[in-house]
């Protein structure tokens, strides 16, 4: 059983080699290739818990932690890859640019250290550093410099705003509709994988909409979890 312990943190470690073909391909320009390389990481990062339980390997393996790699991983991939692609093809440009993915990286070290980074009910407590994903919207939409900067500026900030941000998987309530957006946004990243970006204007409105779902339950649950100031 240590042995399959073994290959569980072997396949979870896969993850950074995604990374870095993920690299090889901003360097090539084929943001195609990256995010597919990306995908790949965010899938193995999707599944890989489940084997770890299977197996136990906190049991067979105590003095090596998955969670600990899965961090390393993760921030690599979900951070300084995605923002050296929007330096590489200059949607974050110039000296706020510069600024604004020096305020990724670090706001995203904040996240990643924060023992309270997430909710008895399995929400994000902040915005939860998924610039691999929020870097795909903005090569799909190809938004204008006016328009992405301030947004990336607002999920910075909004990383240390105790907002709870949902899970697509494991948050039970609302878990149908929840789903049903979140397949939603898998065939469109698919589909925009196939043919290119910027996507098609069907498609573009589609990842609006997800988008604004998300944000949407971010904000209300934020708003009900505050304490009545008349109570």
């Amino acid at each position: 059983m240590q042995v399959l312990a073994a290959f569980v943190h072997v396949f979870t470690a896969l993850g950074a080699v995604c990374a870095l073909f993920a690299t090889d391909a901003i360097f090539s320009n084929d943001a195609q290739r990256l995010f597919i390389w990306l995908a790949i990481a965010l899938f193995i990062d999707g599944i890989d818990g489940t084997f770890a339980r299977a197996v136990d390997v906190k049991t067979r393996l105590p003095r090596f932690s998955g969670e600990r790699l899965d961090l390393v991983i993760d921030y690599v991939a979900y951070v300084f890859v995605p923002v050296l692609a929007l330096l590489h093809w200059k949607y974050l440009d110039g000296f706020v640019g510069s600024v604004l993915a020096g305020g990724i990286l670090l706001s995203s070290l904040f996240h990643f250290s924060d023992e309270d980074s997430k909710t008895k009910d399995n929400c994000f407590v902040g915005f939860p550093a998924i610039w691999n994903i929020v870097a795909f919207f903005v090569f799909a939409l190809d938004p204008p410099q006016w328009l992405t900067l301030p947004v990336i500026a607002g999920l910075i900030v909004a990383t240390f705003v105790p907002m709870p941000w949902v899970h697509p998987l494991r948050v039970v309530a609302l878990r149908p509709v929840t789903l049903a957006v979140t397949a939603a946004a898998t065939v469109a990243a698919i589909a925009v994988l196939r043919s290119g970006f910027p996507a098609s204007l069907f498609w573009q409105c589609v990842l609006v909409a997800v988008a604004l779902y998300y944000v949407a339950l971010a904000i209300v649950w934020w708003r009900k979890s505050e304490p009545d100031p008349s109570a």
